[in-house]
């Protein structure tokens, strides 16, 4: 059995499949075996079973896989420059992540100081405009558009009925 190397240790899920795998033709072996009292062929098919079995828990025996050592190498050497470039990555977006992070903490702080000082403007402006006081005005009260040319001062000059 051959499983990928993942960072640390193997895939889990090839782990995990296989494993169901074995104990899925297990599970058929032994019922194969109860079932298979005095039968010769099912004992044949049960030491076939058995035999895959072994086949895909063996491990490769030393020597088996001579040329596969450049291979290896070649393979070990693109894994290790691959993590360095991982790592690089890993570095590049820590630093990334962090820059966001100050600018928008400062963006924030920005914010709430505009907003401070707008709600400072906004209350002295209702101080100023609270201690106004407003008197009305009558209706026939000139204007300053009164003193525009052909402009009546008030509805009343104009003539307006309303």
């Amino acid at each position: 059995m051959r499983f990928s190397v993942v960072d640390v240790g193997y895939d889990q899920r090839q782990v995990d499949s296989c494993l169901d795998e074995l104990g899925v033709r297990l599970t058929r072996l032994a019922a194969l075996a109860e079932s298979a009292a005095g039968d010769g062929r099912e004992w044949d098919r049960i030491r076939q079973e058995a035999d895959g079995l072994c086949v895909l828990l063996r491990r490769p025996e030393p020597g088996a896989g001579r040329g596969l050592g450049e291979a290896e190498r070649e393979a070990a050497a693109l894994l290790a420059r691959a993590r360095v470039e991982l790592d690089a990555a890993r570095e590049e977006a820590r630093q990334l992540r962090e820059r966001a992070y100050a600018e928008a903490v400062q963006t924030r702080r920005d914010f709430e100081a505009a907003l401070y000082l707008r709600r400072r403007r906004e209350a002295r402006a209702d101080e100023i405009l609270g201690g106004l006081t407003a008197e009305p005005v009558p209706v026939d009260t000139p204007t300053a558009a009164a003193g525009a040319t052909g402009v009546p001062a008030t509805r009343a000059a104009a003539g307006s009925t309303e």
